[in-house]
């Protein structure tokens, strides 16, 4: 009879209902998921009960389908650091132990990071039911101190004594290892060569002691902690391994004569116990260190927020502390100093270099009413701001916060590295154990052995313990994904975390949105054609139509008066100005009588146009909107067009090159907007995208993605609005441009903080080649216990006589989780091509 998972059942709340309709429309959606057996939700109480089966469904599958149905399942994300994990195995059982609480949702351990994201209900848990549950399995969540800076700087100080300490007993047992290794070979040294065989034991066993026990205690307290709450760790193999060697040896000294019948000559193993503990404590030196290399990013942005911040109070200008800043308050801000706060200008202007928040290297001018970012960097002019955003409701606090959550998250491509550590160490104390056994009892009948047979299958014992670390694959994932995403945040790119990097390697559509995105997003003037037999310049027609325009709020509007401003044209003043909604403005300009308008304003005012009516449709084909201007001095002249204006929202310099490096890669591209055919059309072919969806309304975008979705393809949305937002979180992978607006950030999978479209392939290849640095570690990792286990075991030994010996074990040992780190590093030297 097969054994089935008991079925599940879990309470959640639900925002956003707003009748009982709402909740028998929730009950139907999620009642349709495979695996769900019974849906309960009550539109009083804002709560679903959803019982289910966990082999086919989840909590998140479940929360989508409530989401996509436009409610929300509010839920908490919390990062935090959790102590004494030291191998892929502890990273096992603290995720185990997380998820088997009532109301988390989601738990990821990273062990590089040593930090726990955890998705969870608030109304059910909270930061202390995961400290005392953990500390109850010999894990430590410490106190933290609030705000991210006393945050970071109490783990790095941890991890600086830790480091110290390391590095200190590392020196102490390497000395220590020298001697012992020397006295071992006493014969090439006059001065050790006088002392008998009793008196040099006995030194080796007085210098092997500290080693052992002082140096290696932090593998007895490891141990034992984990004998106390049930498993077995990387602690456990190196303290059975170097403590078997050890102990034989103190008992070949104490009792010579009991062992003397094993060989013709007592062997003992204090150089073999002190040289394991060594090497793994250099690996563990240099992976502290590696480590600390890859969370480098983390430390750099919380390094940029300012200490303090120059206020007005009572019109005197104070500094005070960053906390002390209030919503509202006025920060003055000097040439060369770094941007206080996030706030809005109110006074001056100035030069603003935003290249840790944005990576674009070109300051950006800011004037009065713009917003600026706090940490951006002042290059030029004096100005005031008024104080909007504060700690962790700025934006160097929501990318510090996005950038710890992708890094403590994890590829799905771990999870096979996750299931194996899981079950790691047993199964390698039980391949130990055997290989023990039967060396020790078949050895001889197997080969001829170089020495006793009970001393043979203990050095085997001991190298197969020593060289079965699952260190390489706790680090393989998380090691790769915190210094990728670190890298992207350098570069102004915050992707979300393991997940959205694998999804990246299945993209084969990108759908861009026309407007804000290909687009500047604001009209244009693009031409000025004349009348060829017009008595008014260009000059003069444009500073006519920016003279009509004065005040006017219309996009095109403000972009004629633009145009005026950056040609140094003079306005002059009008009168009997009348506006015509829909088709233009009339006015009265120094006498001479002025219409200015679309066509079908021309028409109904009798203007003729006829010279002009070939350009005019030309423009229109271009996706342009062609503005014609009359000028009459009198009723008796006529009325005719003196020539067009037309207006247009600007490609982005660079979205052609964008688009061009998109399908270089192979990918489809495709263009939405809500623009007509034509406009859209014209757009699309200076692109050169194929395929352009035209008239789709703001809430018609998701539904498109969702059409592109079933129909086989693996679909990235790049948008930068609110609109823009259902149709990011439809996609399989969301890109929020520009930073767009905080909707758009929470919808997206990816956000990019500079508006230079080039971003977009940069983050495809950075995703690309975070993920083949993981699928390397992890093969390296798997490879590598694959092939030592065995030859540990001493399976060569027999046909070719190759035998691992544990010091060369250790070696390996350390040598790969160095390998796994350090082949991770090499994302630092991810450049932009474009």
């Amino acid at each position: 009879m097969l054994k089935t998972e008991p079925v599940i059942t879990i309470t959640i709340p639900v925002k956003g209902m707003t009748c009982a309709s709402c909740a028998a429309r929730i009950e139907k959606k999620v009642g349709e998921l495979e695996g769900a057996q019974k849906v309960n939700v009550v539109f009083g109480s804002e709560m679903a009960s959803i019982s289910y089966d966990p082999a086919v469904s989840s909590p998140r599958k479940i929360f989508a389908a409530i989401e996509n149905l436009g409610f929300e399942v509010p839920r908490q994300k919390i990062v935090f650091p959790v102590e004494g994990m030291t191998c892929a195995s502890c990273v096992s059982r603290v995720e185990k132990n997380l998820l088997s609480l009532d109301g988390v949702v989601d738990a990821q351990v990273n062990l590089a990071s040593e930090r726990a994201s955890v998705e969870y209900f608030d109304l059910r848990v909270g930061i202390s039911d995961f400290r005392s549950s953990l500390d109850k399995i010999g894990f430590k969540v410490p106190i933290e101190e609030s705000g991210q800076i006393s945050q970071r700087n109490r783990e790095d100080e941890r991890r600086q004594k830790e480091s110290s300490l390391l590095a200190w007993k590392f020196g102490v047992s390497a000395a220590l290892s020298v001697l012992i290794f020397l006295i071992g070979m006493r014969d090439i040294f006059p001065p050790l060569s006088q002392m008998n065989t009793a008196q040099n034991r006995w030194l080796l066993f007085l210098l092997t002691t500290p080693v052992q026990f002082w140096a290696g205690w932090q593998f007895y307290k490891g141990a034992w902690t984990g004998l106390r709450h049930g498993y077995a760790d990387m602690n456990t193999l190196i303290a059975v391994g170097t403590s078997a060697a050890y102990l034989y040896s103190v008992f070949a000294v104490i009792f010579p004569s009991i062992v003397q019948g094993m060989d013709k000559e007592v062997p003992i193993y204090f150089d073999t116990a002190a040289m394991i503990i060594t090497l793994v404590l250099l690996g563990r030196l240099l992976e502290a260190r590696a480590k600390g290399h890859a969370s480098d990013a983390i430390k750099k942005l919380i390094g940029l927020q300012p200490k303090t911040a120059r206020v007005l109070r009572d019109e005197n200008e104070i500094e005070i502390p960053i906390a002390q800043v209030t919503l509202g308050d006025i920060v003055v801000i000097r040439p060369g100093e770094k941007v206080a706060v996030d706030g809005i200008i109110t006074h001056g202007t100035a030069s603003i270099d935003e290249s840790m928040i944005t990576g674009e290297s070109l300051p950006v001018d800011k004037k009065l009413g713009d917003d600026v970012v706090g940490a951006s960097v002042n290059k030029t002019g004096y100005f005031n701001i008024r104080a909007t955003r504060l700690g962790k409701d700025s934006v160097l606090s929501h990318i510090i916060k996005l950038v710890e959550e992708a890094q403590g998250s994890k590829a799905p491509v771990q999870r096979l590295a996750d299931k194996v550590a899981g079950i790691f160490v047993p199964v390698v104390m039980i391949i130990a154990s055997l290989s023990f056994v039967i060396w020790w009892l078949f050895g001889e009948s197997i080969t001829d052995l170089p020495t006793d047979p009970f001393l043979f299958a203990m050095m085997i014992f001991i190298a197969v313990m020593i060289i079965a670390c699952p260190c390489a694959l706790g680090l393989a994932t998380p090691t790769a994904i915190m210094v990728g995403t670190g890298k992207g945040a350098e570069l102004g790119i915050l992707i979300k975390g393991g997940e959205v990097l694998e999804q990246v390697q299945r993209l084969d559509t990108i759908v861009f949105d026309k407007t804000g995105t290909l687009t500047k997003g604001e009209p244009a003037v693009t031409d000025v054609f004349m009348d060829p037999e017009s008595k008014i310049t260009a000059e003069e027609f444009l500073g006519l139509a920016a003279s009509l325009e004065k005040g006017s709020e219309h996009p095109i509007g403000q972009a004629i008066i633009r145009e005026a401003s950056r040609r140094k044209l003079k306005l002059k003043e009008i009168s009997s100005f009348k506006a015509l909604p829909g088709f233009g403005v009339q006015a009265q300009i120094a006498g001479a009588g002025i219409i200015m308008g679309n066509l079908k304003l021309m028409d109904s005012e009798g203007v003729d146009y006829s010279r002009l009516r070939d350009k005019a449709d030309a423009f229109s084909r271009q996706g342009k909107t062609p503005i014609l201007l009359s000028v009459s001095q009198s009723v008796a002249a006529g009325k005719s067009a003196a020539g067009i204006i037309a207006v247009a929202d600007t490609i982005r310099p660079e979205a052609e090159s964008a688009v061009r490096r998109l399908k270089e890669k192979g990918l489809k591209v495709v263009m939405m907007t809500g623009d007509n055919p034509y406009t859209a059309k014209a757009v699309g072919e200076d692109l050169g995208i194929a395929t352009v969806l035209s008239e789709v309304l703001p809430g018609g975008k998701a539904e498109e993605i969702k059409k592109l979705m079933e129909n086989g393809n693996f679909v990235a949305m790049v948008g930068d609005g609110i609109n823009d937002a259902p149709a990011l979180a439809q996609a399989n992978i969301g890109i929020a441009l520009g930073s767009g607006t905080d909707i758009a950030m929470e919808a997206s999978d990816i956000t990019l903080m500079t508006r230079d479209l080039n971003a977009v392939a940069t983050a495809i290849e950075l995703s690309q080649q975070t993920m083949r640095k993981i699928k390397q570690n992890l093969f390296w990792a798997f490879f590598y216990n694959i092939l030592g286990i065995p030859i540990a075991a001493g399976v060569l030994f027999p046909q070719y006589g190759v035998l691992l010996k544990p010091i060369y074990a250790a070696a390996a040992m350390a040598f790969s989780s160095v390998s796994v780190v350090s082949n991770s590093l090499l994302l630092k030297r991810f450049k932009i091509i474009h």
